[in-house]
């Protein structure tokens, strides 16, 4: 598996769809509900600052794929917001590791000043131990932030890293 980043185009669009929407479906990671079809994912997609792809160069088959995008407006625009999915086959590969180097990387490059995750779920340790690997502050817990899909509260735990 030779793994490279890559912009999102539409030809990239079943299968960032297929990962995406597999993190929705299972109900434990995105606040989003709506599973994204052909047209709202390519709006969705391309309206992000920058959406990256895991791409198996050596398939051709879309295993991850990151969003970039402010985290608020006016005077909170210099703030980022990221998202990460990892298609599950292919997870425990370190391709979310470099989805997350490759967002900073982007991130530093659009002028942002500092990327913020605003609801990490506190059962999601894979994630909660590779933002800790990379230098990622936590900013406490928030108590039963999250709706898991089974209807269960869960708490979440904001981190920020200075671009």
């Amino acid at each position: 598996m030779q793994i490279e980043i890559v912009p999102f185009k539409s030809s990239y669009l079943k299968g960032v769809l297929d990962v995406w929407n597999e993190v929705v479906i299972a109900g434990k990671a995105f606040p989003q509900t709506e599973i994204l079809n052909e047209n709202t994912g390519y709006d969705f997609f391309m309206s992000q600052s920058f959406t990256g792809i895991a791409l198996d160069t050596t398939t051709a088959e879309v295993v991850g794929v990151y969003i970039l995008h402010p985290n608020n407006v006016g005077r909170c625009s210099h703030i980022c917001n990221a998202s990460y999915a990892v298609k599950s086959e292919f997870r425990g590969n370190g391709i979310g590791k470099m989805l997350v180097i490759h967002c900073i990387e982007k991130a530093r490059k659009l002028s942002f000043r500092i990327l913020q995750f605003n609801a990490v779920v506190a059962s999601n340790k894979n994630a909660l131990s590779l933002y800790e690997s990379l230098g990622f502050i936590r900013l406490g817990i928030i108590p039963g932030g999250f709706l898991n899909k089974d209807n269960v509260y869960e708490d979440i735990i904001p981190h920020y890293f200075i671009l």
